[in-house]
């Protein structure tokens, strides 16, 4: 079920991926000419725009007496800590704003407000997983290490967890992904020293994280310090549930396909453009939403493209659209819900063995919606030690560049 050669399966020549490779370096090089005051006051005016938003909402907590105060005072903390994680820390540490050289708004200098270190992520994301998106055994955001998303990743007992496992990881996702980042930080470190610096370093991220939510700003409401303590509980997980949705929503509905390793045998730019347009998925969403999502509604653009800023996707998009109808590439998008909702029974059918799912088209819809064409599968295969070559080309979003900031 999983694909090796990516032309092949979407049936386009060398020329055509040449021609394709073409039109999207031709893009990235327009808008990052066009980069200028407008995107540097968009980012500058999102954080001021955050910052007050959060100070209006721990005011509001401190000073109202209500439950309808308690209510709004915590719906609007975990909405701008939600703007802080997913449309400013996110596409900081992607480096999109490092065009600016402002040493504030810089992807090696920013920590966001989550209990993972961002240095750690952006290895575990940056590189891991943007660098070999879906790729099995090479992705460790395929499932993130405790869940099944592909039939070619050989079923085990612990995945009959699955279905809670699911629910676990979207409460505390921001404990899952600091789990992520240390894991890939030990695989990474060739000393044991080196590994437990790492994981020292992430102690002390997390502790300062626990003092500042659950100990300094209750204190600071003295008497009301359950008030607080809870809106903080409460918006810490409400901004987790979010980044769940919006993520799982990205990579694993129907249509997001999945890779062997052997796909990246030889990977040249096209077929590295060409595997995130097939590997990931959108969402429709308007202004707002979009907004609320760190502009990840626009998955397929932001994988194609990690570096550029986030406020030029809605453009970037309707032009990668129109690319797709040319060469006759399918463009997975839909609502929000739906798009959650194949992912969660996903999740769901996977976690039984294989011998309870059918083998139908119709079936095989379930884990990932195909296109009726002729094509190559091939079985998993063990994951060979290789880089492809597109990964460090900064054409593909320099995403071996910004890992170690």
């Amino acid at each position: 079920m999983a694909i090796t050669d990516v032309a092949q399966y979407a049936h386009l020549s060398n020329a055509d991926m040449e021609a394709l490779g073409a039109e999207l370096d031709l893009i990235r090089r327009e808008v990052e000419e066009s980069l200028g005051a407008n995107d540097a006051a968009y980012i500058r005016r999102t954080i001021a725009f955050q910052r007050t938003l959060e100070a209006a909402a721990r005011l509001l907590l401190a000073t109202s007496r209500s439950t309808a105060g308690w209510l709004v005072g915590t719906a609007a903390l975990a909405c701008a800590k939600s703007v802080e994680n997913m449309e400013i820390s996110h596409n900081v540490g992607h480096g999109q704003w490092d065009w600016m050289n402002d040493p504030e708004i810089h992807s090696t200098t920013w920590e966001w407000d989550m209990a993972g270190l961002s240095s750690q992520w952006r290895y575990s994301h940056n590189f891991r997983h943007h660098v070999f998106t879906n790729v099995i055994d090479m992705d460790d955001d395929l499932g993130f290490g405790v869940m099944r998303m592909t039939r070619d990743q050989p079923w085990e007992p612990r995945y009959l967890l699955q279905p809670l496992r699911n629910v676990l990881l979207a409460i505390g996702f921001e404990w899952g992904i600091a789990l992520h980042g240390v894991h890939a930080a030990h695989a990474r470190a060739d000393t044991e020293p080196a590994k437990k610096a790492q994981s020292r370093a992430v102690i002390t991220k997390i502790g300062r994280q626990m003092v500042k939510d659950y100990l300094v700003f209750p204190a600071l409401s003295r008497s009301r310090w359950r008030r607080t303590l809870s809106a903080n509980v409460a918006a810490n997980v409400a901004r987790n549930l979010w980044a769940y949705v919006v993520i799982f929503c990205g990579h694993f509905p129907d249509g997001a396909q999945k890779f062997s390793a052997a796909s990246l045998e030889n990977e040249s730019k096209p077929d590295w453009y060409l595997r995130q347009m097939l590997g990931t998925a959108n969402f429709n969403a308007g202004p707002l939403l979009a907004f609320a999502s760190g502009n990840l509604c626009y998955q397929i653009e932001h994988h194609l493209f990690p570096d550029l800023p986030s406020n030029r996707y809605a453009a970037i998009a309707t032009r990668v659209r129109a690319l797709c109808e040319e060469f006759d590439l399918p463009y997975t998008t839909g609502s929000l819900l739906n798009q959650y909702l194949q992912t969660i029974r996903t999740i769901h059918r996977l976690a039984l063995p294989d011998r309870f799912l059918t083998d139908t088209p119709a079936a095989d819809a379930a884990e990932s919606r195909r296109r009726i064409r002729s094509r190559t599968w091939v079985r998993r295969t063990p994951a060979p030690e290789v880089v492809p070559a597109a990964a460090t080309n900064p054409a593909c979003g320099r995403a071996v560049e910004t890992v170690l900031g």
